[in-house]
């Protein structure tokens, strides 16, 4: 017998923990099952969780398994298959599975051997579909949830490359002309023995300070970097940062958009495999990939527990963006709730690319101005000092 700890839901919403002795994953989670409970994570009591697979490697692997599965070839067979697409540890992580699997466990216990490799919104979503009898369904729902998510994230990285790399070449341009040029022309006007131009002045002494003090700044920035990636390893801690962003004018409406995007195409896919709506919300959560969206969510869903609709216990928190609630009136009050759903995902996530567009449209060249303006100052104080260098006539 081994432990295992669990999360699960209720049949009224509510949460529950605990652990639970069983002689294998798929025991654990057929107990759970007898006693009304649809889990939301199932773990081995003790083991580390790893880190999450890519979604673009997530979603050709499932993307194959969906296919074959749906052309009729057997779950095993269909993952022997997709195993050769994926990279380590998911592929160490499906190989497990099929053995698992000739054992007889179901397939989201069967994967949750990699212990976090596969998202646990994944597993909610096939869990959802093997206890609804539509493992079909759910495969092809977690595949197409996965893509999505992979062009997501595909389209923010590209997006925010070249600001990135304007940045990193603006700050590099700034520390050689500070270091390298401006302290060989001081040693050229220190002999002049002349008055310089204020701004030279200026230039001069923060290129001596750079110089002569660079050991303790670096470390002040390094102590300054460090303090602050421990503070935000704290859930409190990031959860503060994300809600201070969720209030920025305009990059709060973008992050909005992109955790509404990522909720709302999974609990849309959650609710098409047959899973309740609680269940569903609260595995939705962990697709948000913001704390402060995901708290918002959590209050939201126990409104909904004490008797609220939906959409207006959506609203009533500020969980999802505007547009997107909207259509999740539409389909509460139509009985389409995960297809609108799905609908509100996409939506938000094309939202999120024309705010993420325009955010930098703006950022690229105030990058330009900022470090032009650097560049700028830095050659007109040298002329500057060469000019007053000048004899008279």
């Amino acid at each position: 017998m081994s432990a295992y700890s669990y999360r699960a839901a209720r049949q009224d919403g509510a949460i529950v923990t605990g652990a639970i002795e069983a002689e294998s994953h798929g025991q654990a989670a057929a107990t759970l099952a007898n006693r009304g409970l649809y889990t939301i994570a199932l773990t081995s009591a003790g083991e580390d969780r790893r880190r999450a697979a890519s979604r673009r490697d997530l979603a050709i692997v499932f993307r194959g398994i969906a296919a074959l599965v749906s052309a009729g070839v057997p779950l095993e067979r269909a993952i022997a298959a997709s195993e050769p697409l994926a990279r380590e540890p998911l592929r160490t992580t499906l190989s497990s599975a099929r053995q698992r699997l000739r054992e007889g466990a179901g397939l989201a216990n069967a994967l949750s051997i990699g212990r976090g490799v596969v998202p646990a919104g994944v597993l909610a979503m096939i869990r959802g579909g093997e206890r609804g009898s539509q493992l079909g369904v759910a495969l092809d729902q977690v595949a197409v949830h996965l893509e999505q998510e992979a062009d997501l994230v595909a389209r923010v990285r590209q997006a925010l490359t070249y600001p990135l790399v304007l940045a990193i070449a603006g700050v590099a341009s700034v520390i050689v002309i500070t270091t390298v040029v401006v302290p060989r022309f001081a040693a050229i006007l220190a002999d002049a023995g002349q008055q310089l131009p204020i701004a030279t002045r200026l230039l001069l002494g923060a290129s001596q300070l750079l110089a002569h003090f660079w050991i303790p700044l670096v470390a002040i920035i390094a102590v300054v970097i460090w303090t602050a990636i421990e503070w935000l390893r704290r859930p409190a801690g990031r959860k503060q940062l994300e809600e201070t962003l969720l209030r920025l004018p305009f990059i709060g409406a973008v992050r909005q958009a992109l955790a509404t995007a990522r909720v709302m195409r999974a609990l849309g896919g959650m609710l098409r495999t047959g899973m309740p709506l609680l269940p569903a919300l609260e595995a939705a959560r962990e697709a948000a990939g913001d704390l402060a969206v995901s708290e918002r969510l959590a209050r939201a869903r126990e409104r909904v527990i004490q008797g609220a609709a939906l959409a207006p216990a959506l609203e009533r928190e500020g969980a999802i963006s505007p547009s997107a609630l909207q259509l999740m009136i539409v389909g509460e009050s139509s009985g389409r709730v995960a297809e609108m759903a799905l609908n509100a995902g996409n939506l938000a996530a094309q939202e999120a690319e024309r705010g993420l567009r325009t955010l930098v449209t703006a950022l690229e060249p105030a990058l330009v101005i900022a470090f032009g303006g650097l560049v700028a100052f830095t050659a007109a104080a040298l002329l500057q000092a060469v000019y007053s260098l000048r004899p008279g006539p």
